[in-house]
């Protein structure tokens, strides 16, 4: 089945209007007559869940053989992101990730409305080597989001970050612990 874009998805796509996540975005540049199982495929299996939102959002429409669940559009007061997003795992964690997250996050929400404390915010990232200097400019940053734009949303892009840097070696996960347990003797 070959899946086609909308009016709206068309208008999402358009310079200065982002509604979406960078993956829903990115799958729907791709969507103009990509077979559904290859956009299915994408980002490891989650693209099955973001097609069927986007399908159910209006964004891509395909033939009328659809499943019921997919055609049901959902209250058009839906707030939040059109996803859940998992959390990153082990292999996702990067300083590198997380330089470029806050890169980003300079770009989108600085560039244009203060360029001086966007190019600050550059060198200063380019500056940091290690992980407590990026972390320093980060926190910066993120007082400035909290000032310019809220705390909530201070607090969403800081989550984020958090998820995107590696563990510490003091952050056990539930699997590094379990490896750690001293054996049991009989």
């Amino acid at each position: 089945m070959l899946l086609q874009k909308t009016d709206k998805a068309r208008l999402e796509l358009s310079p200065g209007v982002r509604t979406l996540s960078l993956r829903e975005r990115s799958l729907l540049l791709l969507a103009d007559g990509k077979p559904l199982s290859d956009l299915q495929a994408m980002y490891n299996g989650i693209g099955a869940q973001i097609v069927d939102n986007l399908m159910r959002q209006g964004y891509l429409t395909g033939p009328a053989e659809l499943p019921p669940h997919t055609t049901t559009a959902p209250p058009p007061s839906t707030p939040g992101p059109s996803i859940q997003r998992p959390e990153p795992g082990e292999s996702l964690r990067s300083l590198a990730g997380a330089r470029m997250y806050l890169f980003d996050t300079c770009e989108r929400l600085f560039a244009r409305r203060d360029p001086v404390l966007a190019q600050h915010f550059r060198e200063a990232l380019r500056a940091a080597k290690d992980r407590l200097s990026m972390l320093d400019v980060g926190d910066a940053m993120l007082e400035e989001v909290a000032l310019a734009a809220g705390a909530e949303r201070a607090a969403s892009l800081r989550e984020r970050l958090e998820q995107l840097l590696p563990r510490t070696s003091n952050e056990a996960t539930p699997a590094t612990f379990a490896l750690t347990q001293p054996a049991l003797l009989d």
